[in-house]
Order: C-alpha cells, then structure tokens, then sequence
C-alpha cells in the first residue's frame, strides 16, 4: 500500500503547480495526475455537473490504486470536496482550499487574511467559510482575478501588462490592510515574485506548497509514506491534449511533461 501513488486531479493544467511541490516535498512517492483538459473551465459549470465530472475522475484513480487523493483544483474543492470524501472512503484526502486556510490563519498577525482566486471560487465563499470555521475573528478579504490566468498561460508572468493587473486587483486588499495572502487559484504561484515586489510586506500562502505539506503530514499519520528510494513513478492523463498542452504544462510543472496519455471520462 505504501508504494501505491497519490492521485492528483484538476479541471486543467493548474493542478500541476501542486503537483510540482509534491515532487519536492515527497521526492519517494509515485503520482498519479488528471487534468480534465477537456471540459475545462469548470467554473462556469453548475454544481451537478462539476460533481458528475469530479465522480468520473474519482473513480478513474481509485482504479488505479491510489492511496491518497489530493483536489488540486479551487473550483472542485469548493463545490465537490464531500462528494469526493464520500468516495474515498478512509483514504486521505487533501483540497487546496482547506490547506490554505489553515496556513492562512498560522501565518497571519493582525487577523486580516486577503484571498485572490478566480469569480467562481470567490463566489462560492470557501476560503471565508474555511477560516472563520477555524476563527471567527479573522477578516477575509476575497478579490476575484480572472484576467491573472490567461496571463499565467501566456507566460507573461513578468510582463508590465501583468504588473499593472497585480496591481489593481491587490489595491482594494492592501487598503484593507491585509497582511496575509491566499493565492487562491493553481496559476497564481507562478506569480509570486511579481505579487512580492508589489507587496513586500505581505506574506504570501501558496495553495501548492502547503497542500504538499498537508499531504506528507496525513499520509505519516496515516502510516502511509513511502520508504523506498527507488525513482518514482509520475503518470500523466488528460482527457484532451491542446496544442499549446505540453508548453503550459511543462512551465507549470517546472520539468519536462513525459508518459502523459490521452483518456476520455463519461
């Protein structure tokens, strides 16, 4: 069982950014990743159909043996986060959204906790729900960033035009005097050292990392690390390959994207 991967899903590319920590914070483990390149976006999606598509991608990695399942993707973590639980049984499983409202609350020291994501995940009020489930007197500040992710896409991640995006949508959180930020959506990581050098006092939580730390610390709980030192495993699957796939891809995961495979759901 220690052996088996962890199963890693999301509605498209982003999720690679956690799959990316994973690597570094568990170098021994064997991963299974699915992007629903497909049918992404799913923010504009209902719930019904988020929860049809979240149940097919379930299914297809508990058939591959994973041991863990970790939701790399805001959108079905705010909306299919039970579903998923319901599915897996007692087998870990790890969501973005509650990893970092629980870094968000540990870091933070005057209360004020800022949330940028996309419209869908801002909407549905998950990072606020998350935290003031763990402390009430916390103020969260959510700002929608829709236009960030086609930018990350584009790689423009140091480009002025991104610059002066960063810039606008920080400005109503940093009036509010935020000291703490959630990137709350898989593309926003890539853009730390821009948000850095607009924002040099906040400290910023990236979804990734700290979903990868939450992953380590439940499989040692759960006895389920893997000790052995042979090279892992890293398996791809995507329901479509765009053209521009493998670029992206490979800009998020910070390695090149080998053994990725083509596999349509419903």
């Amino acid at each position: 069982m220690n052996t088996n991967p962890i199963g890693v899903f999301d509605s498209g590319v982003g999720g690679l950014t956690v799959v990316r920590a994973l690597m570094e914070r568990l170098p021994n483990e064997n991963i299974v990743y699915f992007g629903d390149t497909a049918r992404v976006p799913y923010g504009v999606k209902s719930r019904s159909t988020i929860e049809t598509f979240t149940a097919q991608i379930v299914d297809f990695l508990l058939q591959n043996q994973v041991k863990a399942l970790v939701i790399a993707c805001n959108t079905i973590a705010a909306v299919a986060h039970q579903r998923v639980q319901q599915m897996a049984g007692n087998m870990p499983v790890l969501s973005v959204i509650e990893a970092g409202a629980q870094a968000a609350l540990a870091t933070t020291r005057n209360g004020n906790i800022g949330v940028i994501a996309t419209s869908t995940t801002v909407n549905s009020n998950a990072y606020a729900r998350a935290i003031s489930a763990r402390n009430a007197d916390t103020r969260i500040l959510s700002q929608a960033a829709p236009l960030l992710v086609p930018l990350v896409e584009e790689g423009w991640l140091e480009h002025e035009v991104t610059r002066l995006t960063v810039r606008e949508y920080l400005r109503p959180l940093l009036a509010d005097k935020i000291d703490t930020l959630i990137l709350g959506c898989t593309h926003f990581p890539l853009l730390k050292p821009l948000i850095k050098q607009e924002a040099p006092h906040i400290e910023l939580v990236d979804s990734s990392t700290t979903t990868a730390e939450a992953a380590a610390q439940a499989l040692a709980t759960a006895d389920l690390l893997n000790t052995q030192t042979a090279a892992p495993d890293y398996r791809f699957y995507v329901s479509d390959i765009p053209l521009r796939f493998q670029t992206i891809g490979e800009r998020f995961l910070g390695r090149s994207l080998e053994q990725i495979e083509m596999l349509r759901l419903g």
